[in-house]
């Protein structure tokens, strides 16, 4: 029995030292989402995302991203792309007011399939990340490739209601998953994930609005820390189809 005391008392620091730890934080994501349709192969898809804290409150990104869209065969879309990150602190009370830009062109493929009231969403995604250099808590030089980041993205669109007006009300259950590749990433190749769930209301053709949540669990580069996010998401969809408006 004393041995077994022994065993115990020199084995749970290492054991406590070996957990994970967990930050958990609350933030407010406001998005417009913008789809400018050329024709019924091309689109050109827009989203621009103010992300904040909240309790404290406190700036955390800004994302501006752009995708050219093309359909092909059957249900598949193919797009590429580039997006404009600014990014804050991690940290709510930091004392830092650093922005950091990031750059990230993109490829990815999507695919859709309907089952009666349900549509099933697939989303394929490569990143090349590249950050700009820092240097005592400053901007200096250019900008530094980082890393690859692979995404997958599965979702599913529940038809809840549609009048003959094209008014809509969707539930929307997402999960994407994130994956970092590169020489850089020793202990976090594993590098996110994101579930959300969300009611979207179509108010015509042109406009919808959403409204959702979503569980942001994060890995640092350390391998033991984590943060855990809890976000409230307002988004604006607007879609414009150049198609009909020079036939009109």
């Amino acid at each position: 029995m004393k041995k077994l005391i022994v065993f115990i008392i020199v084995l749970l620091p290492e054991f406590f030292l070996a957990q994970k730890m967990v930050e958990h934080q609350q933030l407010i994501w406001y998005g417009y989402y913008n789809s400018l349709k050329f024709n019924e192969k091309w689109s050109l898809n827009s989203e621009i995302q103010e992300r904040q804290f909240y309790q404290p409150t406190a700036q955390h990104q800004l994302v501006f991203r752009t995708n050219l869209e093309r359909k092909l065969i059957g249900d598949w879309n193919a797009s590429v792309g580039m997006t404009y990150f600014l990014q804050n602190p991690n940290n709510p009370t930091s004392e830092s007011n650093l922005t950091v830009p990031e750059l990230r062109p993109d490829i990815g493929f999507g695919n859709k399939q309907k089952l009666g009231i349900v549509t099933i969403n697939h989303r394929y995604k490569a990143e090349a990340r590249f950050f700009h250099d820092v240097e005592n808590n400053r901007l200096v030089g250019g900008y530094r490739f980082s890393n690859f980041r692979l995404r997958y993205q599965v979702g599913l669109d529940f038809l809840i209601w549609k009048n003959e007006r094209e008014q809509v009300f969707v539930a929307k259950i997402k999960d994407e998953i994130m994956f970092n590749v590169g020489n850089k990433m020793v202990k976090n190749t594993f590098d996110q994930n994101r579930i959300y769930l969300a009611i979207n209301y179509k108010i015509n053709n042109s406009y919808a609005v959403e409204l959702g949540y979503m569980n942001w669990f994060q890995q640092l580069k350390s391998g033991t820390d984590f943060y855990n996010r809890d976000i409230l998401r307002f988004s604006i969809f607007h879609s414009m189809d150049l198609k009909k408006k020079k036939n009109d």
